[in-house]
């Protein structure tokens, strides 16, 4: 029963979610006329984000139904996201949050346009749940056979676990009872199970550093190359010859002349 470790990304997405809570609560107390303008245009419904409100897809993220509700949720925020951010780190885990809370959203805008499962695009939903349903999804993929405490009584796998929370959204998805929120948390297990299948190793912001850097590279060496072939053709007119391999790099001469199977230069 020890606790996970409180710190890092999943610290900054917990404090997140907590002011952000505090802060509507106490709008909500200041000024419920402007509270009644403001939250319309921060949770998540389908025809305002067709009509230009794309902010929806992750600020409804931000908007809490219930203290219950924000309470589980940030429980289990700590708890699955310490243990992803400790074995990729911070950045990949907030990569994982934010594209399974706006990939889930997106998928669920769509999907809400089809009228399956009495869904209606003019209905709409918040919460956390799609970005920590993300986070189910990648613990299932790559712990899937740790052992957690399920609610804290039940001693379960975390493939199975997940399975659990899974089951009780299509459930609820097929009852009608909360179809658009239910494929919200089902559309944030689809965009986190993508994210760990076809993401890079170390999150997308470490790729494009990496691919960045690549192409940098990749263009000093073509300038290396270009200045050795011109140094080359100049000392050519000088009547004496110059060499260098294929990356711009001066070859000696003497390298050039030496055996390959002499070992009397070496120590």
């Amino acid at each position: 029963m020890n606790l996970p470790s409180f710190g890092g990304a999943v610290r900054r997405l917990i404090l997140i979610n907590v002011v952000a809570f505090f802060a509507l609560a106490l709008i909500s107390w200041v000024s419920p006329g402007f509270d009644r303008l403001l939250m319309p245009h921060m949770v998540l419904e389908p025809l305002a984000v067709m009509h230009g409100e794309v902010w929806q897809l992750a600020t409804y993220s931000l908007v809490n139904p219930g203290i219950l509700s924000m309470v589980f949720a940030m429980l289990t925020l700590w708890f699955t996201g310490s243990l992803l951010e400790s074995s990729h780190g911070g950045r990949w885990l907030m990569e994982l949050y934010w594209t399974s809370v706006i990939g889930g959203a997106a998928v669920a805008t769509a999907v809400s346009f089809t009228h399956v499962f009495g869904l209606r695009p003019d209905v709409a939903s918040v919460g956390a749940w799609a970005g920590i349903f993300g986070l189910l999804m990648a613990i299932a993929m790559l712990f899937g056979d740790q052992e957690f405490l399920l609610w804290f009584v039940l001693r379960l796998k975390a493939k199975y676990m997940v399975a659990i929370y899974i089951l009780i959204a299509v459930a609820v998805l097929l009852k009608q009872a909360d179809s658009f929120g239910a494929l919200l948390q089902l559309s944030g297990a689809l965009a986190g199970f993508l994210f760990v299948k076809f993401a890079p190793r170390r999150g997308f912001a470490f790729g494009m550093t990496e691919s960045f850097y690549g192409v940098r590279n990749s263009y000093y060496r073509y300038k290396r190359r270009r200045a050795a072939r011109k140094f080359e053709v100049y000392m050519r007119k000088q009547n004496r010859e110059v060499h260098f391999d294929e990356d711009g790099r001066y070859i000696d001469p003497d390298e050039l002349k030496r055996d390959p199977n002499d070992r009397r230069w070496m120590n």
